[in-house]
């Protein structure tokens, strides 16, 4: 049955009854738009090589994608587990952003309970889509172990993060033997050059055992859009237990999920370590320079999450203040995320680290608080 339109309330484009809130969306409103602090993308923008790839893939725009992905799965394989990568290509497969990839695992997953990571919040679109599938949904806090569990980490927005030893701790803690666990890195690759480390892209062995000893299935998802700034183009990938597990996700995902324009993007981006040595080294630096700036302004905001993390996130102790900061900056081109839709947080907001000019126009909204 149709829905009427006006279910849109004040979400903007977003149906409200239907769809799940998502920041991103204000910038196409706005006459004197600047910079979006909405998003948690990367503050360097697009990378400019693989944007003249995917500009140049338009010529191919009359063919149909690979089916089989390739050559850009490999070379996000090669990525990923640079020594190893012929191994493990068999376990990757790509989607139409992480959204797509959650929903098929989701769905292939043992019926049951779900539970989300141990935070006061994630993001929002893993109960999304438990919900769409009839999980009875506990809350984080619960003590019971559960048929599929989903945590963010570092979990957007509250910057919260677990290093390897405490994240398979939780696994043990919170997983029933059978289960389904999704593990969300989609902002781990921020950690430093030695991000792979401290992923569990690389616990392949541990991935193995628990499967084996428990038959509990762990993913390891990616949204590729923040860490390279192309949110439009939709890029995800899983990294599934085994390969029959990525071959089960293939049968159900519809065919050309991931188009040519994002796959030529893909394939060249993963070479581009100009970009990534920037980003290392630049967001810690602008993310602390944008703390210390509001911490004189506003001295009893807290701001939380991890030093390389590319947003920052905000409590502001009052929900007037909140709201308040939220229309500033969208008034004054800027837009920020509110706390309020979605994650039910409304003293909160969260903004991108951004270049140190941009941060200037912000704060110049921001005085009027």
């Amino acid at each position: 049955m149709p829905t009427n339109a006006s279910t849109t309330g004040n979400n903007g484009p977003w149906d409200a009854k239907l769809q799940q809130f998502h920041g991103g969306q204000d910038w196409a409103h706005l006459d004197n738009f600047v910079e979006d602090f909405s998003v948690t993308t990367n503050a360097f923008g697009m990378p400019e090589s693989a944007k003249l790839a995917a500009i140049q893939s338009v010529e191919h725009g009359h063919h149909y994608p690979p089916a089989d992905q390739e050559p850009a799965k490999s070379s996000l394989a090669r990525f990923l587990w640079p020594d190893e990568f012929k191994t493990e290509v068999d376990r990757l497969i790509l989607g139409n952003g992480a959204s797509e990839l959650i929903d098929l695992v989701i769905r292939m997953a043992p019926q049951g309970t779900w539970k989300p990571g141990p935070f006061n919040t994630q993001y929002k679109e893993y109960e999304r889509s438990a919900r769409n599938n009839d999980y009875e949904l506990l809350p984080s806090d619960s003590i019971d172990k559960t048929n599929v569990a989903c945590l963010v980490n570092p979990c957007n927005p509250t910057g919260d993060y677990l290093d390897l030893p405490e994240l398979k701790q939780w696994i043990s803690d919170n997983v029933l033997p059978g289960g389904y666990v999704l593990i969300d890195e989609s902002m781990q690759p921020w950690h430093s050059p030695q991000f792979r480390e401290h992923s569990l892209t690389t616990q392949r062995e541990y991935v193995e055992d628990l499967y084996k000893s428990q038959g509990i299935s762990v993913f390891v998802m990616h949204s590729w859009t923040k860490l390279w700034c192309c949110t439009g183009l939709r890029l995800g990938s899983v990294v599934c237990p085994t390969a029959d597990h990525m071959r089960a996700i293939k049968k159900i995902q519809v065919p050309w999920s991931v188009n040519t324009v994002a796959l030529a993007f893909l394939n060249a981006v993963v070479t581009d370590d100009v970009y990534l040595e920037k980003t290392w080294k630049m967001t810690p630096e602008w993310r602390q320079q944008t703390i210390d700036r509001l911490g004189k302004m506003f001295p009893d905001w807290e701001f939380h999450g991890r030093s390389f993390l590319s947003w920052i996130w905000v409590d502001t102790k009052s929900e007037q203040v909140a709201e308040k900061a939220v229309g500033l900056a969208k008034e004054a081109g800027v837009p920020v995320r509110s706390g309020r839709p979605g994650y039910n947080l409304p003293t909160f907001v969260r903004l991108a680290v951004r270049e140190p000019a941009k941060v200037d126009v912000l704060i110049n909204a921001w005085k009027a608080i």
